[in-house]
């Protein structure tokens, strides 16, 4: 035995001896043990459901590396599969759907485009709605998808149509509410082209001329009243093969002879002061003067 082995196993035997210690216990026992089973069964049973619940909405909702269900995560953006709804505003910089197949927007009231500034002002905005399609910007264009031209736009000052042909196919044509300025109105080949006006008049205006033509059929001018033919400065000018006045008022010649077998086939074009035309049977002489009667009627 060493020195201080022997030192320490007299010093212990020496140290006086209490009698009668009172002994604590170190622990929990009693109703506080059984509280701390409790809550540590009650936390192992909420982590098994929430382990549960979140393997179940995994399951459910289809989650996987790329995404959730239709949702595909994409190094392009984000990738929707199948029908979708947004009940809430959906901000996106750019929407398009697959090379096979088209893009479908629904809404049980309507569908509504709005574009908005760096400010959140609204600068643009198309609403399609069950009653009307509504576009509301300073400029609306459409253009060809093949070079880019404006086939229509539409602003605040006029409507430009940029497509090589217009055509109206409705019952009732084209109703214009002011001028029309245009060089070239065409019908469809074997078509007629009608210009009406139901209740007022049609006025054509040109400063260097306004001309009309038939190239392979009948040019007809037909009114209720009166037809004018009016030039300021220059001449009317009638070239044709056949020139025929219809209907005018025939005078009689009572100097002619009268014969049951004849028939007056031969008559004289005469004017009266008033410029009216009419027909009095030819004579050896002039008969104007004796059917100017009709003159006088006039």
């Amino acid at each position: 035995m060493t020195r201080e082995q022997y030192i320490l196993a007299t010093q212990q035997n020496n140290l006086p001896r209490a009698e009668n210690a009172q002994l604590y216990p170190v622990g929990i026992y009693g109703w506080r043990k059984r509280c701390l089973y409790f809550f540590v069964l009650l936390l192992l049973v909420t982590m098994i459901v929430n382990l549960a619940m979140t393997i179940w909405i995994l399951k459910v909702m289809n989650f996987t590396v790329d995404g959730m269900g239709n949702l595909r995560v994409t190094t392009k953006g984000i990738r929707l599969e199948g029908i979708s709804e947004f009940l809430l505003p959906l901000y996106v910089k750019e929407i398009h759907s697959r090379k096979d197949s088209p893009l479908v927007l629904q809404s049980d009231r309507n569908v509504t485009v709005n574009a908005r500034n760096h400010m959140g002002q609204l600068t643009g905005q198309l609403t399609v709605g069950a009653d009307a399609v509504e576009a509301q910007c300073k400029r609306f264009e459409v253009r060809a998808s093949e070079d880019g031209r404006v086939l229509f736009s539409a602003d605040e000052d006029e409507i430009t149509i940029g497509a090589e042909k217009l055509k109206v196919t409705g019952t009732e044509g084209a109703v214009f509410g002011h001028s029309v300025e245009t060089p070239h109105i065409r019908a469809e080949p074997s078509q007629d082209l009608r210009l009406e006006s139901p209740t007022r008049s049609l006025i054509m205006e040109a400063p260097r001329g306004v001309q009309v033509r038939a190239a392979a059929g009948d040019f007809k001018a037909t009114c209720r009243k009166e037809l004018h033919l009016q030039s300021t400065e220059g001449e009317i000018f009638l070239n044709a093969d056949t020139i025929r006045l219809g209907n005018l008022p025939t005078g009689s010649f009572s100097s002619a002879p009268s014969s049951s077998n004849a028939r007056q086939t031969v008559y004289e074009l005469c004017v009266c002061p008033n410029g009216k035309l009419y027909l009095s049977p030819a004579g050896v002489g002039s008969t104007c003067q004796s059917s100017s009667n009709i003159c006088l009627w006039s």
